[in-house]
């Protein structure tokens, strides 16, 4: 194969081209899933010319297959997690773009109603499928304001596991961040993706929960991103999170 000055590395033009993360791309390569003219490429190092060169992956030319994207979305309070509601109530479709529309992104998890921060969209089924599931324990972190004031004995309780009417908890990560007249703010860390887990966990230790935020799903940080607000995630952010759901 002829490397020209404009030759690339394949997962560089995989990649580029809105296949997934750089890393995602290597593994499509390592698998044998990708060929180049009609040679079929397992070879990190193989280079292409992105312009001239017939490029397939699972036998589907670069060219016509779907982008594959994940937005990061700051799902306000009162916007339901679905792509359509039946009562008419504001949806996570109102809040992407028409540029992305046409893509067919879905949600990854859920955010009840009266949950705002960080929600990832995709129609990557795969990235969805290993950020829900168990054996990755991907670490979603959320900002909680509780009613009352938290002791050392509750906070325990919340770090070695509650028992919920569906089962004991996977151990938690909390860390009080500060007291406001009879409430107190916390950051909490779970690796469940139970219904209104957060919620129910400190109904359990007689706290109720007048604030929910989620700010960060694994490497992933909501940062200043706005309310209502989304973006694409950068390639370097896929990255990182492609390689914490390889960590077994």
């Amino acid at each position: 194969m002829m490397e020209t000055s404009k030759s690339e590395r394949l997962q560089k033009i995989l990649a580029s081209a809105g296949i997934g993360s750089r890393r995602y791309c290597e593994r499509l390569i390592v698998e044998g899933r990708v060929t180049v003219d009609g040679k079929q490429i397992d070879s990190l190092g193989t280079k292409a010319d992105p312009e001239h060169s017939k490029i397939t992956v699972d036998g589907k030319p670069l060219g016509t297959m779907e982008v594959c994207l994940t937005l990061m979305l700051n799902k306000p309070v009162g916007v339901v997690t679905t792509l359509s509601d039946p009562q008419g109530r504001p949806s996570i479709k109102d809040c992407i773009p028409k540029e992305y529309a046409a893509l067919r992104l879905y949600p990854v998890g859920r955010l009840d109603m009266d949950t705002s921060g960080l929600l990832l969209l995709t129609n990557d089924g795969d990235l969805a499928y290993r950020v829900m599931h168990p054996k990755h324990e991907v670490t979603k972190w959320y900002q909680a304001e509780v009613t009352g004031t938290l002791k050392e004995q509750t906070l325990q309780r919340l770090r070695t596991g509650v028992l919920l009417d569906d089962g004991l908890t996977a151990p938690a990560e909390v860390q009080v961040q500060g007291q406001r007249e009879n409430r107190t703010v916390v950051l909490i860390g779970i690796r469940e993706g139970r219904n209104r887990q957060v919620r129910r966990m400190f109904a359990a230790v007689k706290c109720r929960v007048v604030f929910l935020k989620r700010l960060a799903i694994g490497p992933l940080k909501l940062g200043d991103l706005g309310k209502g607000e989304c973006r694409p995630l950068s390639n370097q952010e896929l990255d990182e999170l492609t390689r914490v759901l390889q960590e077994d």
